[in-house]
């Protein structure tokens, strides 16, 4: 009997999905083969419809932090699909989550949960326009805050900050409501705030930004952008939906000290199934329907599936103190592949910060800002990829996406791992 192969499932998919996929990066572009198709998934493996196991250092993007299919959670799910689906009304799931997620992070005053990072990021948006009555918006080039139409920008030419649209179908005059300014630079970061400070509703930043590469910013740097926030009237919202509950319990608002207006979440909050939410300052959150004028809603939000997943994985990881655990096992695994690699005389580097990691190209200093990453970059992702996925290493598809390691990856698949990688980049 025909086993079916990726290959054959990908030429299915190409005839009723855009590039066969339902998000770009899952569909190896620029990798010259197909993208392995999988059926199952297990802590820290996946297996591939041709039944070759993998250890998965995607994880799902990142929400898996226990890793697949974890127990406890799979347990909390099934109760859940036993009771019910959705409701479509108020009920206790929700609460316990908002109200769990509220005493531990005390600048989250109040929130709202939605179905996605992006609907978060574009409803903090919205309230930050709304508080302040400004209508532009200051992101960074190298950060990413999903796809909503005014942040799917990059710098463009002429005055500093200026923007153009990095999608098609995002009209000028959209682009023209955010300004662009690279991280780590508080002198054209002044400029822009010098040029448009008093029309700029709120500075929107990843704190850690993890989109394009590992970009780890400096503590001066963090502070001066929330200073200038300060100084002119506009609020600071961090993006967290990658960083949130990832590199420690309170995030990076723990980690750096500074406390935002507003902050969005994803990813870990739903432990595996669609979630997000926003919050922050009371006053602001309470600017939201039905307690003031900026409307959102959602059919799905704060579904009880999602609910009890994400509270389930977050207390789980608040007791086994999992992210001290985390940061532990990644540096050791980063640090064995750095010695493996210079063993080996092959010229990549490995960032990571807590359980996040990114293997790139050389470079002279600290990579900050996206001039910062090698150029040859992709070409050299290329290589490593396929040679990894031979030795049945799954690292997320593309050059400039980061990896992430869960608690289901012990320190003896992370040893098998980081010579499985070394062995490829040689």
């Amino acid at each position: 009997m025909h086993k079916v192969t990726s290959e054959e499932l990908f030429q299915r998919a190409l005839n009723v999905a855009p590039g066969g996929v339902h998000s770009p990066v899952r569909s190896f572009k620029g990798l010259d083969r197909a993208p392995v198709f999988f059926k199952k998934a297990e802590g820290a493996y996946l297996t591939s419809v041709e039944d070759k196991k993998y250890i998965d250092f995607c994880q799902s993007f990142g929400p898996l932090i226990l890793g697949h299919l974890d127990p406890e959670v799979k347990e909390e799910v099934h109760r859940m699909v036993d009771t019910a689906w959705t409701f479509g009304a108020t009920e206790i799931y929700s609460l316990e989550l908002a109200e769990w997620i509220t005493s531990t992070l005390p600048f989250m005053e109040k929130l709202r949960f939605v179905s996605s990072g992006t609907e978060a990021v574009m409803s903090a948006l919205r309230v930050a326009r709304a508080a302040t009555g400004r209508n532009k918006i200051l992101k960074f080039e190298g950060c990413y805050h999903g796809h909503v139409d005014n942040l799917l920008v990059k710098a463009g030419s002429g005055l500093a900050g200026a923007a153009a649209s990095s999608s098609a179908g995002i009209p000028a005059e959209v682009a023209a409501q955010t300004v662009v300014t690279p991280l780590d630079d508080e002198q054209k970061l002044q400029e822009v705030f010098h040029n448009f400070g008093k029309d700029i509703a709120a500075v929107i930043i990843e704190p850690l930004p993890a989109n394009y590469g590992l970009l780890i910013q400096t503590q001066e740097f963090l502070k001066k952008v929330a200073e200038l926030c300060e100084k002119n009237g506009s609020l600071l919202i961090f993006d967290e939906v990658i960083s949130g509950f990832r590199v420690g319990l309170q995030g990076m608002v723990e980690k750096t000290g500074i406390r935002p207006d507003l902050v969005t979440y994803g990813k870990i909050i739903g432990g595996g199934f669609p979630v997000g939410c926003y919050g922050g300052k009371k006053e602001l959150m309470n600017m939201v329907a039905p307690s003031g004028d900026v409307y959102q809603a959602g059919t799905l939000s704060a579904n009880p599936i999602g609910m009890r997943a994400g509270l389930t994985t977050l207390k789980k990881m608040q007791r086994l103190d999992g992210w001290n655990v985390l940061e532990k096992r990644t540096q050791k695994f980063t640090d064995a592949i750095r010695a493996g690699f210079a063993k080996k005389g092959v010229p990549l580097e490995v960032s990571h910060s807590a359980s996040l990691f990114w293997i790139h190209g050389p470079s002279k200093t600290p990579i900050r800002t996206i001039e910062q990453i090698p150029g040859n970059q992709g070409a050299t992702f290329k290589g490593l990829f396929l040679k990894s996925l031979e030795k049945g290493i799954y690292l997320a598809p593309n050059a400039y996406e980061v990896g992430f390691v869960s608690m289901a990856h012990t320190d003896e698949i992370l040893e098998q791992a980081a010579q499985a990688i070394i062995d490829a980049a040689e």
